[in-house]
């Protein structure tokens, strides 16, 4: 059985129910995904139309709200369970495509390509971390066209469109509600990794996705939060030599407007000792 749980969080009008439509009309009762669930942490409800179960939530951030959807999915008795942002369009067969991609029990993610609107380019095939932690979207720009035709492992997925299997969401405990926004996802995978799971991209599954479209409002809030947890990332999963490379970028945008968000971002990333440990 496989669920989609969808959060979401001020999408623009339309966003959201253009997002389940695509999941109902290409999946929902069919052969791909069998339940609904939506999570609403935004600050004016929306209506959901006939979603299977709806969560309305306060807004403690994107990990959390994914985490109740969850825990939602998983007692109604999900084996799979799809994570997509509400300003993501699912194509045909992508979730089928992606189940059968999981079915070693090592595998406890597999990721669709992530796709711009009109689905002629990528926007992610997965995240890469670079020497100072800072994350990008593999593949950005590629043609469609030029993506292989058959899965490939993955080091770290994206949470805009993952699925995730039952077994891995009960080793890991999900995300990492602490982060609130930003490199949840990266520190989900690289625990898992830690605990010995696999991951796998399946670039004939597609979604297509906005980007950025519900997040977009509080732009030091954003730059805040990036800042931060990319050094949580490193202190968690890397060495010192990661924690002084991390370090030395926020050290260098010191020299950047916002001055006072760098400079707050570079304090709660290293002062939380709590971040080091499980979450």
């Amino acid at each position: 059985m496989i669920a989609a749980v969808v959060v979401t969080h001020a999408a623009p009008p339309g966003m959201l129910e253009r997002s389940l439509a695509a999941i109902r009309q290409g999946d929902l009762g069919g052969s791909g995904v069998d339940r609904l669930v939506v999570v609403d942490n935004g600050p004016e409800r929306v209506d959901p139309g006939d979603a299977d179960i709806v969560v309305r939530t306060a807004n403690h951030g994107y990990g959390a709200a994914a985490n109740t959807g969850f825990a939602a999915a998983l007692a109604g008795g999900a084996d799979l369970v799809a994570l997509l942002n509400d300003d993501t369009l699912v194509e045909p067969g992508w979730s089928a495509a992606l189940a059968a991609a999981l079915d070693a029990p090592d595998v406890g993610a597999a990721q669709p390509a992530l796709v711009d609107l009109d689905g002629a380019c990528v926007t992610s095939l997965g995240v890469r971390l670079d020497r100072f932690g800072a994350g990008s979207d593999i593949g950005r720009g590629t043609p469609v066209a030029a993506l292989p035709t058959d899965p490939e492992p993955l080091d770290i997925f994206t949470g805009g469109a993952v699925v995730f299997t039952r077994d891995f969401l009960a080793a890991t405990g999900g995300f990492d509600e602490r982060f609130f926004m930003y490199y949840e996802d990266v520190d989900l995978a690289l625990r898992g990794a830690g605990l010995g799971w696999r991951y796998v991209l399946v670039p004939q599954a597609r979604v297509r996705h906005a980007g950025g479209a519900t997040t977009g409002g509080q732009p030091s809030r954003t730059r805040f939060l990036q800042e931060r947890n990319r050094l949580w990332i490193a202190r968690r999963h890397g060495g010192p030599s990661a924690v002084r490379a991390a370090a030395s970028l926020s050290v260098r945008r010191l020299r950047h407007r916002p001055v006072a968000v760098h400079a707050r971002a570079l304090a709660a990333g290293l002062g939380s000792r709590e971040i080091v440990g499980p979450p």
